[in-house]
């Protein structure tokens, strides 16, 4: 039996996702949480064979919660679900453990397949993305965000969501001066010079829709 937990803000996705793991013989929902914070705290209790991570968590990000689930859970096999269909975001996560990639608009067949491929130690990414993924990589096409480390990825979602450095200071426990080199690198690496221009940017490559999410 492949143990599962679902972390993700929305009530009718955790819902769904249960109606339709809880069909399969093999699998079995152990846990639901709605924000990073409580899934760092319930996963090491209930100890699942693989989770599916929503990015767009409020508090803790979707990318720190992956980040500390590698450091204290090694085992756990990490899908990443999210609505981001943008290349440079998936290549980041995988670098940060994470074995599998949905988008939210994936068919059913689709989660169960990846979940019991992850839960052997194989990765899985959605078609969708595997192809633009392809396509990108024989065209020589790169994202700006690829430049980025995971911490400074981090700092700049947190940045989108409108958190300030003192915020996002205490969220990752580090100084705001070291929040403001960051932010600082950020901006260098991206060629940007304020906000508003990085928005924009993170828009034109998937990291954030218009509406902000």
């Amino acid at each position: 039996m492949i143990r599962i937990c679902l972390v993700d803000d929305h009530d009718i996705v955790r819902t769904g996702l249960r109606m339709v793991l809880e069909k399969e013989k093999d699998l079995e929902v152990v846990g639901e949480m709605p924000d990073g914070e409580t899934a760092l705290r319930e996963m090491r209790r209930l100890k699942p064979d693989v989770v599916l991570l929503d990015l767009s968590l409020p508090g803790v990000s979707g990318v720190e919660v992956a980040r500390k689930l590698r450091q204290s859970m090694p085992e756990l096999a990490i899908i990443a679900l999210t609505s981001m269909k943008k290349v440079s975001f998936p290549k980041m996560l995988l670098e940060l453990g994470a074995l599998g990639y949905l988008t939210k608009d994936n068919p059913a067949g689709e989660v169960v397949d990846a979940i019991r491929r992850v839960a052997v130690g194989k990765r899985y990414i959605c078609q969708e993305i595997a192809q633009k993924i392809t396509e990108d990589l024989m065209s020589g096409k790169q994202s700006p965000f690829d430049e980025l480390s995971a911490r400074e990825l981090e700092v700049l979602l947190m940045n989108l969501k409108g958190m300030k450095p003192t915020a996002i200071a205490e969220e990752l426990n580090l100084s705001p001066k070291t929040v403001s080199t960051y932010r600082h690198r950020i901006f260098e690496k991206l060629e940007v010079e304020t906000d508003v221009e990085l928005m924009r940017l993170a828009m034109e490559h998937g990291l954030m829709s218009e509406e902000g999410g």
